[in-house]
Protein backbone atom coordinates (compact mmCIF):
# COMPACT_ATOMS: atom_id res chain seq x y z
CA UNK A 1 0.00 0.00 0.00
CA UNK A 2 1.22 3.35 -0.74
CA UNK A 3 -0.91 5.29 1.38
CA UNK A 4 -1.44 5.22 5.22
CA UNK A 5 -2.38 1.75 7.04
CA UNK A 6 -5.68 1.13 8.26
CA UNK A 7 -6.50 1.10 11.78
CA UNK A 8 -7.99 -2.42 13.65
CA UNK A 9 -11.58 -2.56 13.42
CA UNK A 10 -14.20 -4.15 15.04
CA UNK A 11 -15.64 -7.58 13.05
CA UNK A 12 -18.58 -6.50 11.10
CA UNK A 13 -21.98 -8.67 10.77
CA UNK A 14 -22.28 -10.98 7.82
CA UNK A 15 -24.23 -9.60 5.52
CA UNK A 16 -26.51 -10.53 2.61
CA UNK A 17 -25.68 -10.99 -1.09
CA UNK A 18 -27.88 -7.73 -2.14
CA UNK A 19 -26.72 -4.22 -2.78
CA UNK A 20 -28.57 -1.30 -0.90
CA UNK A 21 -30.50 -0.83 -4.11
CA UNK A 22 -30.93 -3.68 -5.68
CA UNK A 23 -32.15 -5.45 -2.47
CA UNK A 24 -35.00 -2.99 -1.91
CA UNK A 25 -36.15 -3.57 -5.82
CA UNK A 26 -35.55 -7.00 -5.45
CA UNK A 27 -37.92 -6.79 -2.13
CA UNK A 28 -40.62 -5.07 -3.73
CA UNK A 29 -40.41 -7.43 -7.27
CA UNK A 30 -40.70 -10.44 -4.76
CA UNK A 31 -44.28 -8.87 -4.10
CA UNK A 32 -45.33 -7.93 -7.10
CA UNK A 33 -44.79 -11.38 -8.75
CA UNK A 34 -46.71 -12.98 -5.56
CA UNK A 35 -49.45 -10.91 -6.54
CA UNK A 36 -48.93 -11.69 -9.94
CA UNK A 37 -48.70 -15.63 -9.68
CA UNK A 38 -51.48 -15.31 -7.41
CA UNK A 39 -53.89 -14.12 -9.55
CA UNK A 40 -52.68 -16.42 -12.33
CA UNK A 41 -53.44 -19.29 -10.32
CA UNK A 42 -56.65 -18.56 -9.78
CA UNK A 43 -57.93 -17.93 -13.37
CA UNK A 44 -57.98 -21.24 -14.59
CA UNK A 45 -60.08 -21.64 -11.49
CA UNK A 46 -62.83 -18.90 -13.27
CA UNK A 47 -62.58 -20.37 -16.35
CA UNK A 48 -63.04 -24.14 -15.50
CA UNK A 49 -59.32 -24.68 -17.23
CA UNK A 50 -57.74 -25.68 -14.26
CA UNK A 51 -58.30 -29.68 -14.37
CA UNK A 52 -61.37 -30.05 -12.29
CA UNK A 53 -59.66 -27.07 -9.44
CA UNK A 54 -57.10 -29.15 -8.40
CA UNK A 55 -53.96 -26.19 -9.78
CA UNK A 56 -55.61 -23.76 -7.55
CA UNK A 57 -56.22 -26.36 -4.92
CA UNK A 58 -52.80 -27.32 -4.58
CA UNK A 59 -51.72 -23.86 -4.29
CA UNK A 60 -53.61 -23.08 -1.64
CA UNK A 61 -52.83 -26.39 0.56
CA UNK A 62 -48.98 -25.37 -0.29
CA UNK A 63 -48.21 -21.50 -0.73
CA UNK A 64 -44.30 -21.99 -0.64
CA UNK A 65 -44.48 -23.08 -4.12
CA UNK A 66 -45.38 -19.86 -5.25
CA UNK A 67 -42.01 -18.38 -2.86
CA UNK A 68 -39.69 -21.20 -4.45
CA UNK A 69 -41.07 -19.75 -8.01
CA UNK A 70 -40.53 -15.88 -6.97
CA UNK A 71 -37.36 -17.17 -5.62
CA UNK A 72 -36.32 -18.75 -8.32
CA UNK A 73 -36.76 -15.73 -10.78
CA UNK A 74 -35.02 -13.90 -7.95
CA UNK A 75 -31.76 -16.20 -8.60
CA UNK A 76 -32.60 -16.13 -12.88
CA UNK A 77 -32.61 -11.97 -12.47
CA UNK A 78 -29.68 -11.82 -10.67
CA UNK A 79 -27.56 -14.06 -13.46
CA UNK A 80 -29.21 -12.13 -15.80
CA UNK A 81 -27.70 -8.74 -14.52
CA UNK A 82 -24.12 -10.20 -13.71
CA UNK A 83 -23.79 -11.75 -17.02
CA UNK A 84 -24.80 -8.22 -18.92
CA UNK A 85 -22.63 -6.43 -16.27
CA UNK A 86 -19.95 -8.78 -17.15
CA UNK A 87 -20.26 -8.73 -21.11
CA UNK A 88 -20.71 -5.04 -20.95
CA UNK A 89 -16.65 -4.37 -19.21
CA UNK A 90 -15.72 -7.25 -21.52
CA UNK A 91 -16.42 -4.88 -24.56
CA UNK A 92 -14.99 -2.35 -22.30
CA UNK A 93 -12.24 -3.19 -19.94
CA UNK A 94 -11.02 0.42 -19.39
CA UNK A 95 -13.78 0.87 -17.30
CA UNK A 96 -12.71 -0.44 -14.24
CA UNK A 97 -9.17 0.69 -14.74
CA UNK A 98 -8.25 3.75 -11.95
CA UNK A 99 -8.27 6.86 -13.10
CA UNK A 100 -5.49 9.48 -11.94
CA UNK A 101 -6.39 10.69 -8.91
CA UNK A 102 -8.34 7.86 -7.78
CA UNK A 103 -7.48 5.81 -5.00
CA UNK A 104 -5.53 2.27 -5.38
CA UNK A 105 -3.38 0.37 -3.70
CA UNK A 106 -1.43 -2.61 -4.14
CA UNK A 107 1.29 -3.62 -7.02
CA UNK A 108 0.20 -1.75 -10.56
CA UNK A 109 1.31 -5.35 -11.49
CA UNK A 110 -0.70 -7.30 -9.34
CA UNK A 111 -2.65 -10.54 -10.58
CA UNK A 112 -5.57 -9.95 -8.63
CA UNK A 113 -7.36 -6.63 -8.85
CA UNK A 114 -10.21 -5.78 -6.57
CA UNK A 115 -12.85 -3.18 -7.36
CA UNK A 116 -15.12 -1.89 -5.31
CA UNK A 117 -18.54 0.74 -6.04
CA UNK A 118 -19.39 2.55 -2.29
CA UNK A 119 -21.66 5.14 -1.03
CA UNK A 120 -20.57 6.24 2.64
CA UNK A 121 -23.97 6.77 3.67
CA UNK A 122 -24.89 3.14 2.10
CA UNK A 123 -25.44 0.50 5.39
CA UNK A 124 -24.03 -2.43 3.92
CA UNK A 125 -21.02 -0.24 2.78
CA UNK A 126 -20.53 0.66 6.04
CA UNK A 127 -20.89 -3.29 7.20
CA UNK A 128 -18.17 -4.68 4.44
CA UNK A 129 -15.92 -1.79 5.75
CA UNK A 130 -13.80 -2.94 8.42
CA UNK A 131 -13.49 -6.35 7.04
CA UNK A 132 -12.51 -5.46 3.76
CA UNK A 133 -9.99 -3.24 4.80
CA UNK A 134 -8.59 -6.41 6.67
CA UNK A 135 -8.36 -8.43 3.40
CA UNK A 136 -6.02 -5.47 1.89
CA UNK A 137 -3.59 -6.50 4.70
CA UNK A 138 -4.26 -10.09 4.71
CA UNK A 139 -3.31 -9.80 0.66
CA UNK A 140 -0.49 -7.14 -0.13
CA UNK A 141 -0.02 -8.82 -3.52
CA UNK A 142 -3.56 -7.68 -4.37
CA UNK A 143 -4.49 -4.48 -5.78
CA UNK A 144 -7.42 -2.76 -4.17
CA UNK A 145 -9.46 0.52 -6.04
CA UNK A 146 -11.55 2.28 -4.33
CA UNK A 147 -14.53 4.04 -6.63
CA UNK A 148 -16.16 6.56 -5.00
CA UNK A 149 -19.67 6.64 -6.08
CA UNK A 150 -21.91 8.41 -4.28
CA UNK A 151 -25.53 7.74 -5.53
CA UNK A 152 -27.96 8.10 -1.83
CA UNK A 153 -28.40 11.92 -2.07
CA UNK A 154 -31.69 13.03 -2.73
CA UNK A 155 -33.29 16.64 -3.53
CA UNK A 156 -31.03 19.30 -2.35
CA UNK A 157 -28.89 16.57 0.49
CA UNK A 158 -25.47 16.24 -0.76
CA UNK A 159 -23.86 14.63 1.60
CA UNK A 160 -22.68 11.47 -0.34
CA UNK A 161 -21.11 13.96 -3.19
CA UNK A 162 -19.26 15.64 -0.46
CA UNK A 163 -18.27 12.64 1.25
CA UNK A 164 -16.68 11.58 -1.88
CA UNK A 165 -15.36 14.51 -2.43
CA UNK A 166 -13.53 14.92 0.83
CA UNK A 167 -11.96 11.22 0.54
CA UNK A 168 -10.97 12.38 -2.74
CA UNK A 169 -8.98 15.60 -1.18
CA UNK A 170 -7.74 13.48 1.54
CA UNK A 171 -6.37 11.31 -1.04
CA UNK A 172 -4.42 14.07 -2.38
CA UNK A 173 -3.08 14.66 0.67
CA UNK A 174 -2.01 11.15 1.76
CA UNK A 175 -4.48 9.99 4.01
CA UNK A 176 -7.40 8.12 2.31
CA UNK A 177 -7.63 5.19 4.09
CA UNK A 178 -7.92 6.78 7.38
CA UNK A 179 -10.38 9.35 6.25
CA UNK A 180 -12.18 6.58 4.45
CA UNK A 181 -12.63 4.21 7.10
CA UNK A 182 -13.81 7.15 9.58
CA UNK A 183 -16.40 7.71 7.62
CA UNK A 184 -17.70 4.41 7.20
CA UNK A 185 -17.62 4.22 11.16
CA UNK A 186 -20.31 6.89 11.34
CA UNK A 187 -23.57 5.76 11.37
CA UNK A 188 -24.73 9.62 9.89
CA UNK A 189 -22.96 11.88 8.36
CA UNK A 190 -23.13 15.40 7.87
CA UNK A 191 -21.27 18.10 5.95
CA UNK A 192 -19.83 19.14 9.57
CA UNK A 193 -19.11 16.05 10.41
CA UNK A 194 -17.45 14.91 7.55
CA UNK A 195 -15.12 18.73 8.29
CA UNK A 196 -14.47 17.24 11.43
CA UNK A 197 -13.47 13.76 10.40
CA UNK A 198 -11.17 15.55 7.64
CA UNK A 199 -9.51 17.90 10.51
CA UNK A 200 -9.29 15.07 13.07
CA UNK A 201 -7.39 13.24 10.12
CA UNK A 202 -4.33 15.76 9.84
CA UNK A 203 -5.88 17.03 6.80
CA UNK A 204 -5.30 20.98 5.77
CA UNK A 205 -9.05 21.90 5.44
CA UNK A 206 -8.44 24.81 3.75
CA UNK A 207 -6.66 22.93 0.83
CA UNK A 208 -9.09 20.13 0.99
CA UNK A 209 -12.09 22.27 0.15
CA UNK A 210 -10.38 23.45 -2.92
CA UNK A 211 -9.41 20.14 -4.05
CA UNK A 212 -12.69 19.42 -3.38
CA UNK A 213 -14.35 21.92 -5.46
CA UNK A 214 -11.89 21.19 -8.77
CA UNK A 215 -13.09 20.52 -12.06
CA UNK A 216 -10.47 17.48 -12.42
CA UNK A 217 -12.65 16.20 -9.13
CA UNK A 218 -16.11 16.80 -10.89
CA UNK A 219 -14.76 14.66 -13.85
CA UNK A 220 -13.66 11.74 -11.79
CA UNK A 221 -16.98 11.36 -10.31
CA UNK A 222 -18.79 12.13 -13.76
CA UNK A 223 -16.85 9.23 -15.23
CA UNK A 224 -17.59 6.73 -12.56
CA UNK A 225 -21.04 7.49 -12.57
CA UNK A 226 -21.41 7.18 -17.02
CA UNK A 227 -19.05 4.06 -15.93
CA UNK A 228 -21.59 2.94 -13.46
CA UNK A 229 -24.68 3.00 -16.25
CA UNK A 230 -23.06 1.83 -18.73
CA UNK A 231 -22.26 -1.71 -16.86
CA UNK A 232 -26.19 -1.70 -15.62
CA UNK A 233 -25.02 -1.72 -11.80
CA UNK A 234 -27.77 -1.10 -9.47
CA UNK A 235 -26.60 -1.17 -6.07
CA UNK A 236 -23.82 -0.40 -3.81
CA UNK A 237 -21.36 -1.99 -2.45
CA UNK A 238 -20.83 -3.50 -6.27
CA UNK A 239 -17.31 -5.50 -5.92
CA UNK A 240 -15.52 -6.94 -9.08
CA UNK A 241 -12.48 -9.23 -9.02
CA UNK A 242 -10.17 -9.08 -12.21
CA UNK A 243 -13.05 -7.87 -14.14
CA UNK A 244 -15.44 -9.85 -12.88
CA UNK A 245 -18.81 -8.89 -10.81
CA UNK A 246 -18.63 -11.01 -7.81
CA UNK A 247 -22.52 -11.09 -6.88
CA UNK A 248 -21.40 -10.61 -3.32
CA UNK A 249 -20.59 -7.96 -0.42
CA UNK A 250 -19.61 -11.03 2.28
CA UNK A 251 -16.25 -10.26 2.99
CA UNK A 252 -15.56 -14.24 3.65
CA UNK A 253 -17.26 -14.99 0.14
CA UNK A 254 -14.61 -11.95 -1.14
CA UNK A 255 -11.81 -13.66 0.20
CA UNK A 256 -12.83 -16.95 -0.96
CA UNK A 257 -13.01 -15.60 -4.66
CA UNK A 258 -9.42 -13.48 -3.96
CA UNK A 259 -7.88 -16.90 -3.11
CA UNK A 260 -9.54 -18.61 -5.77
CA UNK A 261 -7.82 -15.36 -8.31
CA UNK A 262 -5.04 -16.17 -7.09
CA UNK A 263 -4.79 -19.42 -8.09
CA UNK A 264 -6.31 -19.36 -11.34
Amino acid sequence: MTDDAPDSAPKSPTLTPLSWFSGNRAGLAALTISVVALGLAGAPYLTGGDFGGRVRAYLLAHPQVLDEVVAARDVAARADRTSGINAAVARNPAVLAPAPGEPAFGPVDARVTVTEFFDYRCPYCKMAAPEYLKLMEANPDVRFVFREWPVLDQGEVITSQYAARAALAAHAQGKYLAVHQALMAQSALSIDGIDRILVASGIDLQRARAAMATADTSRLLADIHTGAAAMGLEGTPTFFINGKVTGTNNPADLARLITKAKEG
